[in-house]
């Protein structure tokens, strides 16, 4: 039987020389065209945040920088993806890297924050941490200060029935460590998560 998937996903890059190429998804062929607009207009205006954070207001010109991306969902009206820009500026000790992760409830027809995963009122910002706790004992990841609890708009990305909360580069380990994601089953978060968000219809085992 073909699957079909809820949007059809095309590359597009833009490039400012011979080491600078950026790398980002567009959307296109969906029957809401106004949402189609949307979707695309919300990754170009990221993918340029992420341009603008690595090349505004530095001293050092840009030596080398590449950015791409990775589609981590795109079933059950859920398309979530992730946006990565690293660059590498003159006599700097080390590039940088970002990631920005985009989450579009195709149902709604909106981007979506963490809290628009759960349910209203429910301490989504406590579980989480929690539980991202228990990881960090678990995989013995060394923190830089110490770790409490995730920011209410902590990054994240959906994919296939996992939740995946992640910090940026120095944000809670050092640099050598990469970027820290912690995944984090659906059914571990069934009580408190929104039934009809795309969280809730990861959860449903058909």
């Amino acid at each position: 039987m073909a699957i079909t998937l809820p949007v059809s996903i095309r590359s597009v890059k833009v490039s400012g020389g011979p080491k600078q190429s950026v790398y980002y998804p567009q959307v296109y062929g969906m029957q809401n065209q106004q949402l189609q607009s949307f979707i695309n207009r919300t990754i170009v205006l990221q993918t340029q945040q992420l341009i603008n954070q690595q090349a505004g207001n530095m001293p050092s010109t840009v030596e080398e920088m590449i950015g791409y991306y990775e589609m981590k969902d795109n079933q059950r009206m859920v398309l979530s993806l992730s946006l990565s820009n690293y660059t590498y500026h003159y006599q700097a000790a080390h590039g940088m890297t970002y990631i920005k992760s985009l989450t579009f409830d195709l149902q709604k027809g909106k981007l979506c924050q963490l809290k628009d995963l759960f349910k209203p009122g429910s301490n989504y910002v406590k579980r989480l941490s929690e539980l991202i706790s228990t990881q960090i004992k678990q995989r013995n990841i060394s923190i830089l200060n110490g770790f409490t609890e995730i920011r209410p708009n902590q990054d994240f990305y959906i994919a296939d029935k996992a939740l995946v909360i992640y910090f940026q580069l120095y944000e809670i380990t050092p640099y050598a460590f990469g970027f820290p994601m912690f995944p984090i089953s659906v059914y571990e978060l069934e009580d408190i998560i929104e039934e009809n968000g795309p969280l809730g219809r990861m959860a449903v085992s058909n």
